[in-house]
Formats: C-alpha cells, sequence, structure tokens
C-alpha cells in the first residue's frame, strides 16, 4: 500500500494549521500524491458525471461516503501518531516496549506495509521535536486544540486512552509521561478527571479504591452516586460512539467498556448492590 493512499483522501482539517504542518514535514512530496488521489481523474469523472439514473447516483454517493469514511480514519490515525511520537518522547527515552505497542497496533488494524510507513513517520516527528526543542510543546498544543475543534469527545477520549497504554507499555509510567498526558488531554478539551480514570483502568491494580476512580469518585459516594457515575462512564465510553472510525478502533473501545463494567461490577458487589 503506498503511503500517500494509507494518508490521503479526504483529509479534511489536517490540510491546514499545525497538523498541516507537520503532514507537509514528515510526508513531503508524497503530501501531494495523497492530495492527487482526491482531485484526480477517478473524482473528476464522477463530478462531471450526467446523472441520468439513479444507479449513478448511487454509485457517486457510495465513492463519497468511502472517502469521507477514509478520510476520518486517516485523520485519527495521523492525529494518533503525531500525539504518539511526543509521548515516547516525553521522558527523553525511545523505549522498544512502546514503540511495539504502536507496531503492533499498526499491523493490526492497517497490515504490515502500515508497520514501516508508521515508523518513517514517528520517527520524522522525532527529528521535529528534536529541532524545535521546548517549542514543540507549543506546536503539539496547538494541533491537539486544532483537533478538539474537529474531532468529538468520544474519539478524543479513544485517542487518550491510545496514549495512556503507550506510556504504561514498559509497565512504568514516569512523572515527565503522565504530565504530558495531562497536558495533551487538557488540549483536546479532556477533563482531568477522565484522564485519570483512564490511568487507573489501566494501571492494572485489583483493589478497591481503584475501581472507584475509574468511575471517578471516592469510596464515601453515595449508591446513586455511584450508579450516576457509572452511567455517566459508560455513556462517553461506549464503543458506538467510535464506530465510524472503524471495527479496529470500536473493538479497542470496547475493551475500555468492558474495564469500566469491571470496576462497577467490583463496587456493587462491596456494596451488596
Amino acid at each position: 500500500m503506498a503511503i500517500g493512499k494509507w494518508i490521503g483522501g479526504f483529509l479534511g482539517f489536517m490540510t491546514a494549521g499545525p497538523l498541516g504542518a507537520l503532514l507537509g514535514f514528515v510526508l513531503g512530496s508524497l503530501f501531494d500524491g495523497g492530495l492527487d488521489m482526491v482531485n484526480g481523474p477517478d473524482m473528476d469523472n464522477y463530478n462531471n458525471r450526467e446523472y441520468d439514473n439513479n444507479d449513478a447516483y448511487r454509485r457517486y454517493q457510495e465513492y463519497r461516503q468511502r472517502q469521507t469514511y477514509e478520510g476520518q480514519r486517516n485523520s485519527f490515525l495521523f492525529s494518533l501518531l503525531v500525539l504518539a511520537a511526543y509521548i515516547i518522547r516525553a521522558d527523553g527515552k525511545v523505549m522498544h516496549s512502546e514503540m511495539e505497542l504502536l507496531r503492533n497496533f499498526l499491523r493490526q488494524n492497517f497490515g504490515e506495509q502500515a508497520v514501516t510507513q508508521g515508523e518513517d513517520i514517528v520517527k520524522k516527528l522525532f527529528e521535529r521535536q528534536k529541532q524545535e526543542g521546548t517549542a514543540y510543546r507549543t506546536t503539539i498544543r496547538q494541533a491537539c486544540q486544532q483537533i478538539a475543534v474537529n474531532m468529538d469527545y468520544s474519539q478524543r477520549l479513544q485517542l487518550v486512552n491510545f496514549l495512556v497504554m503507550i506510556a504504561q507499555a514498559d509497565g512504568n509510567v514516569v512523572q515527565a509521561e503522565i504530565q504530558a498526558l495531562r497536558d495533551v488531554a487538557a488540549s483536546l478539551g479532556i477533563s482531568a478527571a477522565d484522564v485519570e480514570s483512564m490511568l487507573n483502568l489501566r494501571s492494572g491494580k485489583n483493589d478497591l479504591e481503584a475501581a472507584y476512580k475509574v468511575l471517578g469518585i471516592s469510596p464515601s459516594a453515595t449508591d446513586d452516586e455511584v450508579k450516576a457515575a457509572y452511567r455517566q462512564m459508560a455513556l462517553k465510553h461506549h464503543p458506538d460512539r467510535v464506530a465510524k472510525l472503524g471495527d479496529d478502533v470500536r473493538k479497542a473501545a470496547e475493551k475500555k467498556f468492558q474495564e469500566i463494567n469491571d470496576a462497577k461490577e467490583k463496587i456493587y458487589k462491596a456494596r451488596g448492590l
């Protein structure tokens, strides 16, 4: 699969702002190739076609829907790569376990060729981070603000969920990574309570206190407050909210949703609910 096709399609908000600048930096001339796929002969043929029957119009609509779907996924993917590269280097080191988790995600969801292509993009982003130094934090903050305007809350939650998984890949989340996660989440418009919930969700702890933190409440909460907190978490993290990003992203959301349910069951059992 050519990298232009992999990251091409209707990129939408990716063609401007800080994300557009980063995309141009990592793809160079290939970026133009990706845009050519949108504005090329195939699209012209659809635009110039005379719709003299319902079948032609249906095919056109299917084409546009497919391009929109691919654009949404590609925008989500590139946003993930940009933010993952930032989190991976947050502590000044590039850990093999963190890179391997990212490789496995690309392999499972986009195919073997995407592993090399995605890794090349991340390495170029590492270079950009070194070039800009501390100023790169501003670039990331602006990129997150651009993402926040163009993705709904559940999609942004899923981005942060992947970032937490990457940070915890080596079994130890250092303070620099936690602070970077909090900064990214804040710029994405994600609440601090949701970030803390995800950190505890992925902590591997089995104690009741961690379960309460997953739901964002304290052990002193009333039964009604526990139930309300669970309903709110379940609504925000429901897999159907990210279904349009593809089955792979939806499956990752399902795993997180199950972990939330597990935390709820642990609390309910302790309270006899």
